[in-house]
């Protein structure tokens, strides 16, 4: 009897069986219903978005197994292993997989992401091969993942007690205007370009929207209120005495804002001015392990920047300054963070699962083709009751059955949601219990 594989290629079966199938409804081995998906993922024009889905739903186990596998389908690992499909937990094995054709691992190491890059940095088989490490070295991410990779050893021998750098008596000697002309090398020249560019065509696009909120201030949707207060409290001011008055009466980031100076004053302040009440700000305001954090730092540097600078900033910035910005109550500077060439699908995730967002960046998410075909992605924003309607019941066409299951029975999103839940839930299970029978 021939597999169903190749029946489904000889278009021997009807449609409603290859429906099922797109949704992983088949009760098939794993690995044939692998390669049953991604068949029709390349080639059936009807069903061939709704296999994309399930394969990236597809459950852990006989993923990993059919990537490790090397009898798996050279169809098969060509899919797993494109830049459009990779999934992070699937890479390493891949690279390591020898029936995987070098060509292909080429053409993924010319469009990977920064991850995808730092794995396959570390990778034997792309240590060995000269033609996938040239198509690496000319990937714009190789670049910054080099600079940051470089920045992290500096720091390092910086930190190391007694450490100065061989020519420190060199640069002791050299005047001022020739120290401030070497230029910085935190970015490199080419990605930087590439960068500016970008951000110029997003600002002269958006031209208008920007003019009309120019004047509006950073201001974070949820969250970071006392973080913020912190970290815009005037330098200047970090001498004053530290004076706290109905600290009781007050919401904790008004008190933060009003009665805390900066950390130096702070530690300058003798401790018989510390009375409980300023105990209680302070253990409140500044955890023990973040004086000074990371993102107090972040927060008094974006507070400080124009709608100009944080769009910029969105574009070019760090993953934890991508974290705030992504919930600046200015819309333009939101979904500048999803134009940044260095956001990660791992990010959007998160994105898409917030509820202190805009919405019109949920509404952006899924318009575009990268993230609406990633599963997680799909399900974190049906999940999120933040979501616009109109948009979750689009999405919930395309989700798993134990997803409708779990969204059926979800409080915090809306009774239409729950009910179409339910509909399509009783559907999927009828229809594929129709099919194993």
């Amino acid at each position: 009897m021939p597999r169903m594989i190749e029946l489904i290629r000889a278009s021997a079966v009807p449609a409603t069986l290859v429906h099922s199938a797109a949704r992983g409804a088949l009760a098939l081995p794993p690995a044939e219903m692998i390669e049953i998906l991604v068949h029709l993922a390349n080639h059936n024009k009807i069903f061939g978005q709704q296999a994309r889905m399930t394969l990236a739903g597809w459950e852990e186990k006989s993923s990993l197994a059919a990537a490790a596998d090397p009898k798996t389908s050279l169809e098969v690992l060509q899919y797993l292993a494109a830049a459009e499909n990779i999934r992070p937990v699937l890479l390493p094995i891949l690279l390591e997989n020898p029936s995987v054709p070098e060509e292909t691992l080429i053409s993924l190491a010319t469009s990977a992401s920064r991850e995808v890059v730092r794995v396959m940095q570390a990778s034997p088989r792309v240590q060995q091969s000269e033609a996938i490490r040239r198509a690496l070295k000319d990937n714009p991410h190789a670049a910054l993942e080099a600079a940051k990779v470089s920045e992290e050893v500096d720091a390092e021998t910086a930190e190391q007690p007694g450490s100065e750098p061989e020519n420190a008596d060199a640069v002791a000697s050299e005047p001022e205007e020739v120290l401030a002309s070497v230029p910085e090398t935190s970015e490199p020249e080419g990605p930087a370009e590439v960068l500016d560019e970008q951000i110029s065509a997003f600002l002269a696009e958006h031209a208008a929207e920007i003019e009309a909120e120019k004047d509006k201030p950073f201001q974070p949707l949820g969250g970071f209120g006392d973080e913020l207060s912190v970290a815009a409290a005037p330098r200047e001011e970090a001498d004053a005495p530290v004076l706290v008055t109905e600290v009781a009466s007050q919401g904790p980031a008004e008190s933060v804002a009003k009665e805390l100076p900066e950390t130096e004053a702070r530690q300058q302040a003798a401790p018989a001015a510390e009375t409980p009440a300023v105990s209680a700000v302070l253990k409140h305001a500044y955890k023990p392990h973040e004086a000074p954090t990371k993102r107090g730092s972040a927060l008094q540097k974006i507070s400080k920047l124009d709608i100009k600078g944080r769009i910029q900033l969105a574009m070019k910035g760090t993953k934890e300054e991508r974290s705030i910005l992504i919930r600046d109550g200015t819309k333009i500077v939101a979904l500048a963070v999803l134009e940044s060439p260095k956001i990660t699908d791992g990010e959007v995730e998160t994105f898409a699962s917030q509820k202190n967002v805009l919405e019109a960046v949920l509404r952006t998410i899924p318009m575009k083709r990268r993230y609406a075909k990633h599963y997680p992605i799909i399900r974190n924003l049906v999940f999120n009751p933040r979501t616009p309607m109109d948009v979750a019941l689009g999405l919930m066409k395309n989700m798993l059955v134990a997803d409708l299951r779990n969204l059926s029975s979800n409080k915090q999103v809306s009774e239409t949601i729950r009910k179409l839940a339910i509909k399509l839930f009783k559907q999927k299970t009828e229809a594929s219990k129709q099919k194993s029978d």
